[in-house]
């Protein structure tokens, strides 16, 4: 069944089985998020993180356009600037560290920490027309929501600089070229394509996909040393749970995958 929150709100999480989709909704300023917007998308990444019953999570825009970013006209004045980007900047972590698998679904403009906001998913699907640009600079600001934490792993040092500081715009196809962009589909093929995709991923096992999401992001800045350790402890939780032996159940007698549920097997 498919619920969703008051549709005039400005974040929308909407249901279909496993699988949970977070809309961004303000279309009319291309879905760039104001103080409510922002405090909405933490509140639903939080129950999101929480509820054991989503094995999956989409990520995208409404009316045509993923994010433009914050809405600069919407900022508080009384809170104090490194206050405010200390709490907004914290949602980029939590959704990067969300322990279940985040596709971001983009059409139109992803900027500044829009596109942010896609590549702190962990993996990106794009419409052929999709656009992306690390803005900041042409607004007189640096980089944030994990811009900088984002962009020199993805694609290296000098083309994060070189991005950040001409704050150019790029298509779906340049943006895939650097690794930025996982898939590029037609507008028509988009929906569909993200809808399987997430269903295969809330498919698999939970506990075993939140682990391996984990051990990437501890990898990609440990050494190999902490790494093998890190997998070992990992290994040593998934065979405590009912998806482990069932899997090696289903390999060795040649049947189908078994359902997938996560429960612990130790009693």
């Amino acid at each position: 069944m498919t619920t969703e929150m008051t549709a005039s709100e400005s974040v929308l999480v909407t249901r279909d089985g496993a699988t949970a989709t977070l809309t961004l909704n303000r279309p009319s300023r291309k879905n760039a998020l104001d103080e409510r917007g922002w405090r909405l998308l933490r509140a639903a990444l939080d129950d999101l993180a929480a509820d054991d019953t989503v094995r999956a999570v989409v990520v995208t825009g409404a009316g045509g356009d993923f994010c433009a970013g914050a809405d600069l006209g919407g900022a508080s004045r009384t809170e104090h600037p490194v206050a405010r980007m200390r709490r907004v900047g914290a949602i980029a972590a939590v959704l990067a560290e969300l322990p279940k698998p985040v596709i971001a679904k983009v059409e139109g403009i992803a900027a500044g920490a829009g596109w942010n906001l896609a590549l702190a998913c962990d993996l990106v699907v794009a419409a052929e027309s999709a656009r992306f640009s690390q803005i900041f600079a042409r607004r007189g600001l640096s980089l944030d929501f994990g811009g900088s934490w984002f962009l020199p792993r993805l694609v290296g040092l000098q083309q994060a600089k070189r991005l950040a500081l001409l704050a150019e715009t790029i298509g779906a196809a340049e943006a895939r070229d650097l690794g930025l962009v996982t898939w590029i589909k037609p507008a028509d093929e988009l929906a569909g394509f993200t809808a399987e995709l997430a269903r295969r991923l809330a498919a698999l096992p939970p506990v075993a996909l939140a682990q391996t999401k984990a051990l990437l992001h501890q990898g990609a800045g440990g050494t190999l040393r902490e790494a093998i350790g890190n997998e070992a402890n990992a290994q040593a939780v998934n065979l405590a749970t009912e998806d482990a032996p069932a899997a090696f159940r289903a390999f060795l007698g040649k049947t189908a995958p078994p359902a997938y549920t996560g429960r612990w097997a130790l009693r």
